[in-house]
């Protein structure tokens, strides 16, 4: 299936993530994210009122992450967090779940945790975006497998009100055999699955692994309608590329082979 340009960038929430940005790179990455008429970046908090600053008549948004990468964060801590991001001009918010309550099957916990945040950010009229981390579930836990681990969140955030389920951060690295660090990101199979388990007022998003046009074509082809990249030019030059060539349509690539 062939989508347009818009179709496209206007998935890419365009990361601005490292913790090594500089102030000049947040600029920079900002002003790319409007050259190529994104959906929105997606920025450290201390970052999103010069962000709005510099997107302001774009069309592109702000938004910030919160407890971000880990979750680990006291649920007043993810609200305040919430609140000043918010006030700052974020529109949308990227907030990681509490994993260890999660794997200790402490449910009430993380639908409060959620909940905190996602009335907060109504408030303000913003979205909330809820991250899984599902590289830490591959093995499920709380007596779960990893598919019925991700249904039961996906349900729970729903309840607690999130606009979007979300598979990654792009930094759930995983020691490996090797004694490396790694992760995958986003998978066909997991974004299958959280779209099948959240009603059709939720929405998905994919972060992690989709690093080229053909990745990006799959997530929306499996009803993501949205997608965290740092990959953003690359990745819109190609369309532009088989647009003028004719072929602006998937050639089979695939997701989830780490990078974000």
């Amino acid at each position: 299936m062939n989508y347009s340009y818009s179709d496209l960038a206007r998935m890419i929430d365009h990361s601005l993530l490292h913790p090594t940005m500089t102030d000049a790179d947040l600029e920079a990455g900002c002003k790319l994210a409007a050259q190529y008429q994104v959906a929105s970046v997606c920025i450290k908090p201390y970052a999103v009122k010069q962000a709005t600053e510099w997107l302001r008549g774009t069309g592109v948004l702000v938004g910030a992450v919160i407890g971000f990468p880990h979750g680990n964060s006291v649920t007043e801590s993810k609200r305040y967090e919430t609140e000043l991001a918010c006030k700052d001009g974020a529109v949308e918010i990227d907030m990681v779940i509490n994993l260890g309550k999660a794997l200790s099957a402490d449910w009430d916990y993380v639908e409060a945790d959620v909940r905190a945040v996602c009335d907060e950010a109504h408030r303000h009229e913003a979205r909330v975006k809820v991250i899984f981390e599902n590289d830490y579930l591959t093995h499920g836990g709380a007596g779960l497998t990893s598919d019925e681990f991700k249904i039961k969140l996906c349900r729970i955030c729903e309840l607690a009100g999130a606009d979007w389920v979300k598979t990654s951060t792009g930094y759930g690295f995983v020691k490996q055999s090797d004694g490396s660090y790694n992760y995958r990101g986003a998978t066909e199979h997991d974004l299958a699955l959280m779209r099948a388990n959240v009603s059709p007022k939720v929405q998905v998003k994919a972060a992690g692994g989709v690093r080229d046009l053909d990745g990006l074509i799959k997530v929306r082809d499996l009803g993501a309608s949205r997608c965290g990249a740092t990959a953003t030019a690359a990745m819109m030059d190609d369309y532009r590329r088989r647009e003028a060539a004719g072929t602006p349509g998937a050639t089979g690539g695939e997701i989830g082979s780490g990078g974000y």
